[in-house]
């Protein structure tokens, strides 16, 4: 878009108490954005109402200064490494060819998306449909084998060929991104059929968050997408997190929760699905554990339990319901690990060591060496607190 045209459809999307519904009511009835600001304050109002016709007609104070920030943006003229290969940068707006299909048969379509990714996957048609995209959301704070549960169901939904779509939080999204970007390098497509994972934030693009996560926004926007409705210079609000869930519920045919409370934003992400008519999976866990009670919560209310990435994989319509032969799309357990008695004795829950050596019978020191042995082999995860937990691998 021309100078112009980006103008007016930021000072559109910056318009105080001029939301998404009334901007979309504007634009059916001026057209684009620069006919909506060509109209009287009187024609204005008789579409919204006298206040916002008057917010209309009065510049965003940080508007102008905003125009050239985002015009520098998508030319690169912040890059400080010329040398170094850039993601392409775009601003897809609802009239956009390039604007994702599957987010505009939702309620709430974001006026503008900016987007940060491989080039080819910003072309007209490019940009994966919902049949396509499997997201995967779950806890910030989840337990070990939760963690891999995330990566091990992303490895193997990547692999039958889904987008693996999730926020880029820490937790549950991080391994759940890295665990696509991992199948995206074993199968190894040049380019894959479809981006390997798609990350919708809740800041503006010139910015990380969490910045532990620099180095994964990195990779994704190397070898898929990151995307955000919110302008350059937005911080990691509180409320712009659940906001965003609905991008990533509308982008996916199917929301996949890992983790999560009964609190989790997760599980806003998983209404919104059942509200955009989109299918919901959940992973259940233990009785005990507090990251599994939204699970089951979910399940009571009609989400599919799930156990393997093959239980999602058999109601999606279409190519993906059949993986392809190098996938693995099971979780199990490592050949072996039954025969291990300290494996058998901890189960799944959390334990600490005291409850562990009464289990056992085993004299603290050699407990410990099993422990450390199989931590070392990566089917024990050590805990805060001093707790054990067995992990599975898939």
């Amino acid at each position: 878009m021309d100078h112009q045209e980006l103008s007016a459809w930021l000072r559109l999307s910056l318009t105080p108490g001029v939301g998404n519904h009334a901007a979309r009511r504007l634009l059916a009835a001026f057209g684009m954005p620069q006919a909506v600001f060509a109209q009287s304050e009187a024609t204005l109002a008789q579409v919204l109402g006298p206040t916002q016709a008057q917010a209309l007609c009065t510049p965003p104070p940080t508007w102008q200064v905003l125009v050239q920030t985002t015009a520098d943006w998508l030319e690169y003229r912040d890059a400080t490494d010329n040398t170094a290969p850039r993601p392409a940068r775009a601003i897809l707006t609802l009239g956009d060819p390039r604007y994702p299909a599957a987010l505009l048969d939702t309620e709430d379509p974001p006026l503008l998306l900016y987007c940060m990714g491989a080039a080819h996957w910003l072309e007209p048609g490019a940009f994966p449909g919902a049949l396509q995209c499997v997201a995967v959301v779950g806890s910030r704070n989840p337990s070990a084998q939760g963690a891999e549960n995330a990566r091990a169901f992303a490895h193997a939904l990547r692999a039958a060929g889904l987008t693996v779509v999730s926020g880029l939080a820490l937790g549950v999204d991080a391994a759940a991104h890295e665990g696509a970007l991992l199948a995206a390098g074993d199968i190894g497509l040049l380019p894959p059929q479809t981006p390997a994972t798609v990350a919708v934030v809740g800041t503006g693009l010139d910015r990380v968050y969490p910045r532990k996560n620099l180095d994964l926004a990195r990779r994704i926007a190397a070898h898929g997408l990151i995307i955000s409705e919110y302008p350059l210079g937005t911080p990691p609000l509180p409320a712009n997190f659940p906001k965003r869930n609905r991008i990533i519920a509308g982008l996916s045919q199917g929301t996949l929760v890992v983790e999560a409370a009964l609190a989790s934003g997760s599980l806003i992400t998983a209404r919104m699905a059942v509200e955009q008519g989109r299918e919901v999976f959940a992973i259940p866990g233990s009785i005990h554990a507090p990251q599994s009670r939204g699970c089951h919560a979910l399940i009571r209310q009609g989400a599919k339990l799930v156990e393997s990435a093959q239980d999602i994989l058999e109601e999606w319509p279409g190519p993906a319901r059949c993986a392809p032969a190098t996938a693995d799309v099971s979780t199990t357990t490592p050949a072996g690990a039954s025969d291990n008695p300290v494996l058998d004795a901890l189960g799944y829950d959390p334990i600490g060591l005291d409850a562990l050596q009464a289990r056992t019978g085993t004299d603290t020191a050699a407990l410990q060496v099993a422990l450390f042995e199989l931590e070392l082999a990566g089917l024990v995860a050590r805990l805060p607190g001093g707790l054990f937990q067995r992990v599975g691998k898939a």
